[in-house]
């Protein structure tokens, strides 16, 4: 059966480095994915590019953001285009119910975003974490019972062996992975796509912008944190290579 999945993040490259291998194995066996983007991500380096204006550069971060959703199978694209940077001082209600009537309107069957933390610890990541969760727990009211969507954070666990500063470390443990091993150049292509983040995907993903995908790991990792309108409490610590692989299907 197939299901519709909504990504929701807080800026342009955030789907990619996340989750770009899962959302192309999605699109790849006839599931339907829909990205919400809370920014354009104005605040961003530009790369090689010059722009006069930072409403310049947030239009050239969307138009990389739609090569990198073709390449990746994104059904639907939704902009909120709330400023960059500044999630955490939105209300978080209101950007709560933001992403509330996305989920009403759309009726997803799982919903993923990022963990706590943030995975990077970037505030405007912590910000969407948050309201998407809440989100979720206010929309399931409009879903029929037992048909409620499940809520999934995603993982980085990777992400700081080719970033020499130090990150967050995990609040949450990992709960199932995806195998992405047939999806790598998916994820390496949308990843070419964000020229403006060259010195971001070097950081993460050394040669990915010379073609080099094999620093692409066959894994993306995910949290199981609400099935069918109740929590999900487990705080078993698993080896990620023991880790179950969730069900797609």
């Amino acid at each position: 059966m197939k299901k519709r999945w909504l990504f929701v993040f807080a800026h342009p490259d955030d789907e990619s480095f996340a989750a770009g291998g899962t959302i192309a194995k999605l699109s790849g066996t006839g599931h339907e994915v829909v990205l919400a983007c809370a920014t354009s991500g104005c605040k961003g380096k530009s790369g090689e590019f010059q722009f006069a204006t930072r409403e310049e550069l947030a239009r050239h971060r969307e138009e990389e953001l739609r090569s990198a959703c073709s390449v990746l199978g994104v059904a639907e694209l939704i902009l909120y285009r709330y400023r960059d940077g500044e999630l955490k001082s939105i209300d978080p209600e209101a950007l709560a119910e933001r992403i509330r009537s996305t989920i009403a309107e759309l009726k997803p069957d799982a919903v993923l975003t990022f963990p706590p933390d943030g995975v990077t610890g970037h505030p405007d990541h912590i910000a969407i974490s948050q309201a998407t969760e809440k989100a979720v727990a206010l929309a399931e009211a409009e879903y029929p019972e037992g048909r409620r969507p499940s809520f999934y954070y995603t993982s980085i666990p990777h992400y700081y062996d080719h970033c020499q500063d130090s990150g967050p470390k995990d609040t949450c443990p990992i709960t199932a992975r995806v195998d992405i091993s047939d999806y790598r150049q998916h994820k390496g292509r949308a990843l070419q796509a964000y020229r403006s983040q060259v010195y971001s995907v070097n950081r993460a993903y050394p040669g990915v912008m010379e073609d080099d995908f094999t620093v692409i790991r066959n894994y993306e990792y995910y949290t199981l944190v609400r099935a069918n309108g109740q929590h999900v409490q487990d705080m078993t610590k698993t080896a990620l290579s023991e880790l179950p692989t969730m069900d797609l299907t």
